[in-house]
C-alpha cells in the first residue's frame, strides 16, 4: 500500500519528540548551559524540516517491494559522531553483535521491538507492510535535545546532561519516531491541527504499546508515560507526557508545566507547533489510555487493535479531525468485535474526553 496523499501532493512531515515550545522555553534560559543546546537544537531542527519539505514535494512514489515479505526486521544503525550529516558511518547491520556504545545498542533493540510488534500483534512487516529496512542513527550533533523521524529514518541526539539524556534511554520515544513512519505509509495524516495532533497521538500509542509489549505489561501495569527515563535528574518531572493524566509529566522552575489538555474543554487554540500538534494530542491519548483500561488486559490485543484498524483501513483522510477519528474507531470496534462490550467502550472513552460522535 502506497502512502495515502492529500488533494495536493504528498504531506511532508518531520516529527520531533521533544515539542518545540519545550525547547524554545528552554531557549530563552539564562543559565547558557540550557539555552544554548536549546538554541542550537531549535536551529538545527528548522533546517530539517524546511530540508523535508523541499525533498517531500519533490519525491517520486516509492517502488513496491518484490518477493517474498520479510518476517525479520532489517536493521542498519549509523553513528553521526556529534555531527549533523546523516545517515553517519556504518556502525551496526542486521545480525552483527551488540557493539561497545550503548545507544547504538539501545537503538538497534528499539527498532526490532517495534518490528515485533507490528508483525506478531497485527501481521504487519515493518512499518510499509513490506519488511522496509529500518535505519537509525545516534550521536547527532552537539548536545541534542531530541530525536526525530525525517521520512526516511530516525535519528537520536546524546541531550545536553542538564535537562535531557540520550534519546535512545526510552524504547517508547524509538518506537514513537518509527511509528511516524508506520502513519506515513497508511493514512498520511497531515501534520497540522487535529489531524497532526492525531499523528502525534498515534506515535504516542503505538510507543508505549511497544514498551507495553517488550515489558510483558497488561494495561493496569503500565505507567503510560512517554519518555520516561529522559529527563535529568535536576528535572521536577516523570516524562514528556502522560498518556493516563495529560498535563501531569512534568512541572518544572525551566521546562514551565506541562500544557497538555486532558479533554476538549481544555483545547489549545494556537499557530505554534503547526496547530499545538504536541499538546492536544493529549485528548486522543487519553481516549485511548481509558478504552485500554477499561478493557484490560494487554492494551495492543484489543484497544491496540482498533486503532490499528483504523489507520490502515483506508477511509480515515489525511485531514481527519478528532470526531472523525473517534467515530471510525467506534466502527472499527463493531467490524472487529461485533456487539460485544468493545465498541460500548470506545463510544464511552471518547465522550469522557468530551469528543462529539454526532454524525458527519
Amino acid at each position: 500500500m502506497q502512502p495515502r496523499t492529500s488533494d495536493d501532493g504528498l504531506n511532508p512531515v518531520f516529527c520531533t519528540i521533544v515539542p518545540p515550545h519545550v525547547l524554545d522555553k528552554l531557549s530563552h534560559s539564562g543559565d547558557p548551559r540550557l539555552a544554548d543546546p536549546a538554541r542550537r537544537t531549535l536551529e538545527a531542527d528548522g533546517l530539517r524540516r524546511d530540508r523535508r519539505r523541499l525533498t517531500a514535494l519533490a519525491a517520486a512514489p516509492a517502488t513496491p517491494t518484490a518477493g517474498a515479505v520479510p518476517s525479520k526486521p532489517h536493521r542498519t544503525l549509523y553513528d553521526c559522531e556529534n555531527g549533523t550529516s546523516l545517515p553517519g558511518t556504518k556502525v551496526r547491520d542486521e545480525g552483527d553483535k551488540p557493539t561497545s556504545d550503548a545507544s547504538v545498542n539501545r537503538a538497534y533493540a528499539g527498532l526490532g521491538a517495534t518490528f515485533e510488534l507490528l508483525l506478531s500483534a497485527y501481521g504487519r512487516s515493518s512499518i510499509d507492510g513490506k519488511g522496509l529496512p529500518l535505519i537509525g542513527s545516534v550521536h547527532y550533533g552537539h548536545e541534542y535535545n531530541n530525536a526525530f523521524f525525517d521520512g526516511e529514518q530516525m535519528v537520536f541526539g546524546d541531550g545536553d546532561g542538564e535537562i535531557f539524556l540520550d534519546f535512545t534511554y526510552a524504547i517508547d520515544v524509538i518506537a514513537h519516531e518509527l511509528a511516524h513512519g508506520l502513519t506515513q505509509y497508511t493514512a498520511n495524516l497531515r501534520y497540522e491541527g487535529q489531524s497532526g495532533a492525531l499523528n502525534e497521538s498515534v506515535s504516542d500509542v503505538f510507543g508505549s504499546l511497544v514498551k507495553q509489549y517488550s515489558l510483558g505489561q497488561s494495561a493496569e501495569q503500565a505507567d503510560w508515560l512517554i519518555g520516561a527515563g529522559l529527563l535529568a535528574p535536576r528535572v521536577s518531572g516523570d516524562a514528556l507526557r502522560s498518556m493516563k493524566a495529560p498535563g501531569t509529566a512534568y512541572d518544572d522552575d525551566v521546562l514551565g508545566k506541562d500544557p497538555q489538555p486532558a479533554s476538549m474543554e481544555e483545547y489549545v487554540e494556537t499557530e505554534e507547533d503547526n496547530g499545538g500538534v504536541h499538546i492536544n494530542s493529549g485528548i486522543p491519548n487519553r481516549a485511548f489510555y481509558l478504552l485500554a483500561n477499561a478493557l484490560g488486559g494487554n492494551a495492543w490485543e484489543r484497544a491496540g487493535q482498533i486503532w490499528f484498524d483504523v489507520l490502515t483501513g483506508g477511509e480515515l483522510t489525511a485531514n481527519a479531525d478528532f470526531a472523525q477519528f473517534a467515530r471510525l474507531t467506534v466502527a472499527a470496534a463493531g467490524s472487529r468485535f461485533g456487539e460485544r462490550g468493545e465498541k460500548e467502550a470506545v463510544l464511552k472513552a471518547w465522550s469522557e474526553v468530551g469528543v462529539p460522535m454526532a454524525a458527519e
